[in-house]
Parts: structure tokens; C-alpha cells; sequence
């Protein structure tokens, strides 16, 4: 069975790439009588308020056709910006020797949070070394997770 994500991925995701641009990720939280929608949209020219105010107004003409969500819900677009979330394994790949906060579904070694750098991806698991201490995370128990933007001087 699908999850609630994957299903409006399915649903949206032709959609927002007829429009030139690519869904980035998703997410959505059900919280008491309402939840949240937000959908994180990319292009290699990077992304308008225009392009967003585009996906929402083409997403919620969907949402109102299928209506996936029995509830009340909010709808939020945006670009993934300087500190993007992660959800694939590719995405994960292109910020190979970057920062990360990765938070887990459940304790992992003791543990649940892990900052630090993503250093390889092996088979189905995101390799971060925190603290001279690397650890195999395999994607599918990560929560959430995205890019801690690191500044030069």
C-alpha cells in the first residue's frame, strides 16, 4: 500500500513537470483537523515566485478533482532553497561532502539525530561521518533530513 506521500507524488508530479519544472519533494502532515501540503519544486534555472504561484494554482485545480486530502489542508510551494531537504538517495548523492541534519523514524545506534557529513551512499544507505564516526543510515529510516549550507569566509 502506498503512503499518503507517494500518492500525491504520483498524482502532481506529471503535472509540475509539464510545467518545466521538476518535483523536488514533498511533504505532508496531518495535524488534528488540519494539515499541511508542501510541495518543493526545482529547475536548473532555479525557481520564481512566479513558477510557484503557477504550481499551487495548477496543484490545488488537482487536489480539488481527486481530493486526496478529506480534510482541511494548507498548500505551501517553494523552492528547496540554500537548505534543501533530502528524500532520495540521488539526492543525497549530488551533496556527497556537504553537511546534512538527518533525523530518524526510530533510534539507530542510540540515537535519532545525526549531524554531520554525507560522505558516500552504498546500495540502499547514506554513509555519514559524524565526529570521526561514520554511520550506514538506510534511507528508508530517515525521517527527515537536509543540507546545512557551510559559508567561506
Amino acid at each position: 500500500m502506498a503512503s499518503k506521500e507517494e500518492e500525491l507524488r504520483e498524482m502532481i508530479a506529471p503535472a509540475i513537470e509539464a510545467m518545466g519544472l521538476s518535483l523536488w519533494g514533498l511533504e505532508y502532515s496531518a495535524q488534528g483537523k488540519h494539515s499541511v501540503l508542501r510541495i518543493y519544486i526545482d529547475n536548473e534555472n532555479g525557481v520564481s515566485v512566479d513558477d510557484c504561484a503557477s504550481v499551487s494554482r495548477q496543484v490545488s485545480a488537482i487536489m480539488d478533482v481527486e481530493d486526496p486530502i478529506s480534510q482541511e489542508y494548507t498548500l505551501e510551494v517553494s523552492s528547496p532553497g540554500m537548505d534543501r531537504p533530502l528524500f532520495t538517495l540521488e539526492q543525497f548523492r549530488k551533496y556527497i561532502n556537504e553537511w546534512a541534519d538527518i533525523r530518524l523514524r526510530m533510534p539507530f545506534d542510540g540515537r535519532r539525530k545525526f549531524k554531520g557529513v554525507i560522505i558516500n551512499i552504498e546500495d540502499q544507505d547514506v554513509v555519514v561521518q559524524v565526529d570521526q564516526h561514520e554511520y550506514l543510515l538506510p534511507i528508508d529510516m530517515i525521517e527527515k533530513a537536509h543540507v546545512i549550507p557551510q559559508f567561506k569566509d
